[in-house]
C-alpha cells in the first residue's frame, strides 16, 4: 500500500507501521473493548495492501478509531470462495492482505477456511496476528477444567438437529464450550439441561464490555435463569464434560447376575445386569456361561 497511509493512532499519538512480507495475514481483532488490541495487528492493519472484513461497515469502527486507512474489500461467506483465486493472486503477486473477522479470531465460527486452504494448497505464505478471543476469554474464567476441551461453535437451530447434536457429545469427556446467539439462549440452555441437568456450566456474556457478566451452576438451575431472561449480544456457554463412570464390583454383579438367572432365562437375565451396571453385555454374558457352567 502507499506508504503515507501505513500509519496509525494510538491516543493521538501517531506512528509508522513497518514493511510487511507477502503473504495473508490472520488478524485478531477485539471482542468488544477496542483496548484489547495488540500492537503487532495494529501494525499488521497500518501496512497491509488490502484488509478483508466480514462486514466492512462493523471493521471500521475499529480501523477508523486507530486512524487506519487501507483499502477494505468484504469477505464473508457469501462470497469468500468466489474470491479467494484473486486474493491467491494478490499474494502471489507480492501482496501483504490482513483478513479480518467481526470480533475475535477469524475462522473460529467465522468466514476465512475456504481462502486458507486455497493459499496453502497454493503454497503461499498465511501468518496468524493472535490476539482476542472469546473462546479462550469464556473458557478461563469459567471455573471448570482447561487441561482438555473441544470447541463446538453454533449448534444447529433447529431443536432436533440440536438434540442429536449435544446426545452425541454426551460421553466426552473434556470441556465442551459452544457460542450462542441471544435468541436460542434459552432453547439450547433448555435442550442441556434435560440431556445433562447436574453438570457445572458457565454462561458468559458482554465478554470484555461494561456489562460483561459471567453465569455459573448446574445446567438445570441456568436453564430456569434464563428462561425468562433477555440477553444482549452472542454467549459463550461451557459445560463440563462427562465423568467417568465408577468400574462397579465384579463381586455384586456377579451376584445380581447369578439372583436373575435363578428367576428368568439366561439371555434376559444378561440384559437385565448389563443394563444396571452400565457393563459390556459380551462381559456379562461370558459369566453368565460360566456360572450356568458351575452349577
Amino acid at each position: 500500500m502507499d506508504d503515507t497511509n501505513a500509519g496509525y493512532f494510538i491516543a493521538g499519538q501517531s506512528f509508522t507501521a513497518p514493511p510487511l512480507a507477502p503473504g495473508l495475514y490472520v488478524v485478531a481483532t477485539p471482542i468488544g473493548n477496542l483496548r484489547d488490541i495488540t500492537i503487532r495487528a495494529l501494525e499488521t492493519l497500518a501496512a497491509a495492501s488490502v484488509i478483508l472484513c466480514e462486514d466492512t461497515r462493523m471493521s471500521a469502527r475499529l480501523l477508523d478509531h486507530y486512524g487506519i486507512k487501507g483499502r477494505r474489500i468484504a469477505l464473508h461467506e457469501h462470497n469468500e470462495r468466489a474470491k479467494a483465486d484473486d486474493i491467491v493472486s494478490r499474494v502471489a503477486a507480492g501482496q501483504a492482505i490482513a483478513l479480518i473477522s467481526d470480533a475475535g479470531t477469524p475462522l473460529l465460527s467465522d468466514p476465512g477456511f475456504p481462502l486458507i486452504r486455497a493459499l496453502t494448497e497454493a503454497g503461499q505464505p498465511v501468518f496468524p496476528i493472535p490476539g482476542a478471543s472469546a473462546l479462550l476469554s469464556a473458557l478461563v474464567v469459567a471455573g471448570l477444567p482447561t487441561d482438555s476441551f473441544a470447541f463446538h461453535g453454533f449448534l444447529p437451530a433447529k431443536a432436533g438437529a440440536r438434540a442429536t447434536a449435544l446426545k452425541a457429545l454426551g460421553d466426552s469427556r473434556e470441556t465442551l464450550v459452544f457460542y450462542e446467539s441471544p435468541r436460542r439462549l434459552d432453547d439450547t440452555l433448555a435442550a442441556m439441561a434435560e440431556l445433562w441437568p447436574d453438570r457445572q456450566a458457565a454462561v458468559a456474556l458482554e465478554l470484555t464490555k461494561r456489562f460483561e457478566r459471567i453465569h455459573r451452576g448446574t445446567l438445570q438451575t441456568l436453564a430456569q435463569e434464563f428462561a425468562e431472561a433477555e440477553t444482549k449480544g452472542e454467549a459463550v456457554i461451557v459445560v463440563a464434560g462427562a465423568t467417568e463412570a465408577a468400574t462397579p464390583d465384579a463381586g455384586e454383579w456377579e451376584a445380581a447376575l447369578a439372583l436373575a438367572m435363578a428367576e428368568q432365562p439366561l439371555r434376559a437375565a444378561v440384559d437385565e445386569v448389563t443394563e444396571q451396571f452400565g457393563l459390556k453385555r459380551k462381559e456379562v454374558y461370558d459369566a453368565a456361561l460360566r456360572l450356568k457352567s458351575e452349577k
